[in-house]
Formats: C-alpha cells, sequence, structure tokens
C-alpha cells in the first residue's frame, strides 16, 4: 500500500483549515496530520512530527507566512504550497514566496465551501502530492476523486497538415511551464538579450497571478514582458504571459505574428493550455519558431511541442536536475518531441544562437 503524504496546514481561519482537511482527507493518498493557526504553532507541531508537505497562508497575525517560509526554508526545508487570496496584494505575497523557496500556490476560490466540480478539488489534491515528490532546496535567510475527461488542443485548434505561409525571417520562441515554472522562467529571461527574438509564454497560473507575475519580471529584465492582451503584436525584445484562466493562441496576419486570447474549455485538464500555444505556434510559424517545455507536472505540452518539431521548429526540454517537477518535459522526451535536452542556464544561450 502506497505510504500517504502527510500535511500539514498553516492558516489563521478556521474555516479554511476546516474545509482543506476535508478537501485532503477525501483523497486516500493523503493524510492531514496537523493544522496550526499561526506559525508558532506550526513550529511547536514540526517538534513532534514533520510532515511531507506544509500548506502555507501568507497573512497571518503574530508571524506573516513569508517570515516563516524563510526561516523554515534556511533551517530545515520542506516542500510548502502556499494559499493565497485573489487580491493584488494576495498574489504580489505569492509571488514572493515563490521566489523565497514555496513549491506552489492553491487561491483559495478553490477551497470554496459550495465548489460545484470535483475537478477543483482534484486539482488541490494533485498540487499537494506533486509537491510531496520535491526536494526543496536550503536557502538563507536573506535569499479517488471523479475527474473530468481530459481534453486535447482539438478542442481550440484542430491540426492543419501542409498549411502554406508567406515566408517571413521573423522568428517565435514559445514556452511552456507548471509547478516550479516561476522561477524558471524568470532565469530564462533575465539571461535573454535586448534583440531576444518575440517570446509567447504559458504558465500555468489562476488569473490575477499572472498580471502581477509578468510585472514582477518587467521590473528585472533587459526585455519588456507583459500579461498578453487579445491582438497584441508579437515583437522582438518583447515576451508575452498568457493570462489565467485564458488560452493563447499564436496567429499571423502576412509577416506579423499576434496572438489571440480565447475562452475555449480546459486542454489537458488546463486553462491556459501548453499544447494549444504549441499546436498554433507549429501551424503559424512552424521552423522559424523554438519550442522549450520547462518543469512542469502531468503532460501539458509534450503533444504540442512534438508538432512543433514535426512542423520543423527546433524544441528544448528542460533536463531532470535543473527541473522541480520533471513531469511535462520527461514526457516530452520520452515521446521523442525534444531536439535538445539541456539544462535551464543553457535555454537563453541557444535561443540566441537559434
Amino acid at each position: 500500500m502506497r505510504k500517504k503524504v502527510k500535511v500539514l496546514i498553516v492558516d489563521d481561519s478556521a474555516l479554511v483549515r476546516q474545509r482543506l482537511t476535508q478537501i485532503l482527507e477525501a483523497d486516500p493518498e493523503i493524510e492531514v496530520i496537523a493544522t496550526a493557526g499561526d506559525p508558532f504553532i506550526a513550529a511547536n507541531k514540526l517538534r513532534t512530527e514533520v510532515p511531507d508537505v506544509i500548506t502555507l497562508d501568507v497573512e497571518m497575525p503574530k508571524m506573516d507566512g513569508i517570515t516563516f517560509l524563510r526561516r523554515l526554508m534556511s533551517q530545515h526545508p520542506i516542500p510548502v504550497v502556499i494559499i493565497s487570496s485573489l487580491t493584488e496584494k494576495g498574489t504580489e505575497t505569492a509571488l514572493r514566496a515563490l521566489e523565497c523557496g514555496a513549491v506552489d500556490f492553491i487561491p483559495k476560490s478553490q477551497l470554496a465551501i459550495y465548489t460545484p466540480a470535483e475537478d477543483q478539488q482534484t486539482f488541490v489534491c494533485d498540487v499537494i502530492k506533486v509537491a510531496a515528490r520535491v526536494t526543496p532546496k536550503r536557502k538563507s535567510v536573506t535569499a479517488p476523486l471523479t475527474v473530468a475527461p481530459k481534453l486535447s488542443s482539438d478542442v481550440i485548434l484542430k491540426p492543419v497538415v501542409n498549411k502554406s505561409m508567406i515566408q517571413t525571417t521573423e522568428k517565435v520562441v514559445a514556452v511552456g511551464a507548471s509547478t516550479g515554472g516561476t522561477e524558471a522562467l524568470r532565469v530564462f529571461l533575465e539571461a535573454l538579450p535586448l534583440d531576444s527574438p518575440g517570446i509567447v509564454i504559458v504558465q500555468h497560473m489562476p488569473e490575477m497571478f499572472t498580471r502581477q507575475f509578468a510585472n514582477r519580471l518587467d521590473s528585472t529584465c533587459k526585455i519588456s514582458v507583459k500579461e498578453a492582451a487579445h491582438g497584441d503584436t508579437v515583437l522582438r525584445g518583447h515576451a508575452l504571459i498568457a493570462p489565467g484562466n485564458r488560452h493563447m493562441l499564436l496567429k499571423r496576419s502576412g509577416a506579423r505574428y499576434y496572438v489571440e486570447i480565447n475562452d475555449g474549455p480546459p486542454v489537458n485538464r488546463h486553462r491556459p493550455s501548453v499544447d494549444v500555444l504549441f499546436r498554433s505556434v507549429a501551424q503559424y510559424a512552424g521552423r522559424n519558431s523554438t519550442g522549450i517545455l520547462m518543469t512542469g507536472m502531468g503532460d501539458d505540452g509534450a503533444k504540442g511541442l512534438l508538432e512543433m518539431k514535426t512542423a520543423g521548429a527546433m524544441t528544448i526540454a528542460q533536463d531532470e536536475k535543473t527541473s522541480v517537477v520533471f513531469g511535462m518535459p520527461k514526457e516530452a522526451i520520452r515521446i521523442g518531441a525534444a531536439t535538445k535536452v539541456l539544462a535551464l542556464d543553457d535555454m537563453a544561450a541557444a535561443v540566441v544562437r537559434g
């Protein structure tokens, strides 16, 4: 019998602690070993039993979640999943937590008492189980549920064979990422020069988070980074990040590439989906594109990367050593979708070289 994932819940809301316990313990592979109303209570509980995963609120009395997280990661790293409200302040704090070593985050909206679909509960449990497989790095203080059908990108964009296009010399780089991707994208984008090819990105992330995430990257990168809007042109030295809860597709008018924002159904249980973006890039950019599949759980993006490779694109999968979760890139490698397997630090140079 598989060992259960042991979870410690830290949140000052008794209702959240109760609801999260209810969701997690509905999964036979997860056990909530304790709950705590603040970081001090959590620290005391850690003295008697060490969990596999900690869920952590970021706005709490006595000690905020970020301070607790930084101390935890500097002394005894344990996989941490942030529980955050979808507010401007909440998303900014959650992104800071990811920079401090948190594995992933769950919007508090997923814990709603009147959640209508088991898909949301499945999402919460999947995040916890993936986090349990992560080995977090030490950082200094200064530093069975019902599952909905898994749809393919056919529901958004049908495959097209031998589509003829006006020739262009403009290059497009398409990037997909999930768990661990916020840090991987930061490393990749900060290493790119101003004259880099135009970049389109899908990072599995709920709405409200993507705009804050793009703004943070824009402040630290040489290139410009923004949350994509319908009709945005893909330009050299610019990166567009798909807005949370909406698909992003690459389109083309003459020699101009632009993005379309789409409200179609989730693909691979994700919206935005990497497969949707990659298929559109294969169709509209073909050999003028580069596809990169970064760290993440599941297999979203693997088939799309193979379509890009078939269309003549250079395709890259992140290696296991530098991936937080070697799921998406592993699947791409398994089906022969990656022409190169690279460490995270080597990706920017590969893109510049073309």
